[in-house]
Order: structure tokens, then C-alpha cells, then sequence
């Protein structure tokens, strides 16, 4: 009974590794096929949105999750639930604005950067920003829209990863002329 206990954690740290070097492997490739570190974070974005456009449904059918009231409701389910569900952490909620639309994600230890230093050539990539467009992607569809994007990253030498989200507005179902 042991072994098959050491064996599930061996194999998620396993699966853990291969994740983080095949998103290694991916952000290279953009590195190369794209001139800029610009042109990189926004194709990081938009395949991070896709990505979270997708995600949302396996995070509702598998998290029993109902509707968020708020937006501190939506940043505790972020949190404690979807980051831990996906990638095995749970980043702290902390600098709320004073009127409650925005927030930041610290990151003590992001997943995505194991094994990874950024080339001189490359200080302005955002090299998770693919974070951002998950996020964006998973709350959009939820009538949620919001602007993510990171304000400190262990990369570039900050002490912790901080994702900041900003609440904009909700978004209304606009059904076809004649349909309610």
C-alpha cells in the first residue's frame, strides 16, 4: 500500500516536470519565431485565453463551484481552488483596492519557472504571461471581464510572482432579437 502512495506522488511530481520543460520548450520556440519579447507576451496571452476559454467548463464539472456573488468570492475561488486544482499551489490574495475591483495573486513558488533563467536579450518577456490569459479567458467566460496582468516575477529577480487582477465589468448575455 505503500508503494502505490509514493508511486501517485512520484508520478504527479513526474507529470509536474514534464509540464513545466514542455512549456519551456513552447516558450522558446515563440522566442524564435517571433522578433520581439512584445510580439511573445501577446501571442503568450492570447494561447493562455484560448486555453482558459476551455478550462473553465472541466474547472465547473469538476470543482462543484457555484456562481461567485463577488468579487472577493471569485479571488477565493481563484486561489484556493483553481490554482491548486491546476498547478498544485495556492497563491495568497493580498492589496486590495479600496473599493474591492482588484486584487493580487502572490505566487511564492510559480510551477511554470523551475529550471528556468531568462537570457540578458529577453528582459522584457513575461515569460508566464500565459497566466494571464487563462485567467482572462476562464472569468470571461463567466460574464466576468477583467485585465490581468503581472507586476513582479522571481525571473527578473523580485522576491515573489505578483499576478494583478482588475475587475471591469460584467458582461450581459445579449440574446438574438426575439429570443428571451
Amino acid at each position: 500500500m505503500s508503494r502505490q502512495a509514493g508511486r501517485g506522488t512520484e508520478s504527479k511530481k513526474m507529470n509536474s516536470e514534464l509540464f513545466t520543460l514542455t512549456y519551456g520548450a513552447l516558450v522558446t520556440q515563440l522566442c524564435k519565431d517571433y522578433e520581439n519579447d512584445e510580439d511573445v507576451n501577446k501571442q503568450l496571452d492570447k494561447m493562455g485565453y484560448n486555453i482558459g476559454v476551455r478550462l473553465i467548463e472541466d474547472f465547473l464539472a469538476r470543482s462543484n463551484v457555484g456562481r461567485c456573488h463577488d468579487f472577493r468570492e471569485t479571488a477565493d475561488v481563484i486561489a484556493k481552488i483553481a490554482f491548486k486544482m491546476y498547478l498544485g499551489i495556492t497563491p495568497s490574495i493580498t492589496n486590495w483596492s479600496p473599493g474591492g475591483d482588484e486584487f493580487s495573486l502572490i505566487l511564492e513558488n510559480n510551477p511554470l519557472v523551475d529550471f528556468v533563467e531568462l537570457p540578458d536579450n529577453h528582459s522584457s518577456l513575461i515569460y508566464s504571461n500565459l497566466l494571464c490569459g487563462v485567467l482572462r479567458g476562464a472569468l470571461e467566460m463567466v460574464q466576468m471581464a477583467v485585465d490581468v496582468k503581472f507586476l513582479q516575477d522571481t525571473l527578473k529577480g523580485d522576491s515573489v510572482t505578483e499576478i494583478r487582477m482588475k475587475f471591469l465589468r460584467r458582461i450581459e448575455d445579449n440574446l438574438p432579437a426575439g429570443e428571451e
